[in-house]
Formats: structure tokens, sequence, C-alpha cells
């Protein structure tokens, strides 16, 4: 769905306390944090305004996405 938000919190609402407790005491973590929500918030952006894209750099996009989504939750797993 277009225009859908994947924002860390919005994905993982269970691990809403170890998020926090992990952007504070884990600057690794807080960094990938802000890139994975920068990247979903351009994705939304380019998908709700049309912006000119082609696919390519679109599946880019969406998946860096996922592998910073995919290792942010293996490191809440392990916490």
């Amino acid at each position: 769905m277009l225009g859908e938000d994947h924002s860390l919190l919005h994905e993982f609402p269970e691990f809403s306390d170890k998020i926090a407790t992990k952007i504070n005491t884990d600057s690794g973590f807080a960094s990938d944090t802000k890139q994975y929500n920068a990247l979903d918030k351009e994705i939304r952006e380019l998908e709700l305004n049309s912006n000119p894209i082609d696919d390519e750099a679109m599946h880019k996009l969406k998946h860096d996405r996922a592998v910073l989504k995919d290792s942010l939750y293996q490191r809440l797993q392990m916490s």
C-alpha cells in the first residue's frame, strides 16, 4: 500500500520500551534507527507525492530499508 508508515515504532510496538532504551544507550542502534526512519520517510513521501523515480531506484531504497529493519529487529530480539 502506498504511503504506509513503516517507522520502527510502528512496525514493532511490542519493543517500544527496548527501542527507547537502546536509542539512549547504543549509539550504533540509534544511528541505524535514524537512518531507517529517514529511509521510510523518503519512500513514503516519494509514494504520496508521485515524485519521479525509476523502479530500480525505488527498489534499492526499499531494499536498504528492509536490510536495516532486519538488523534492528535482530538486535532488539537479542537484548
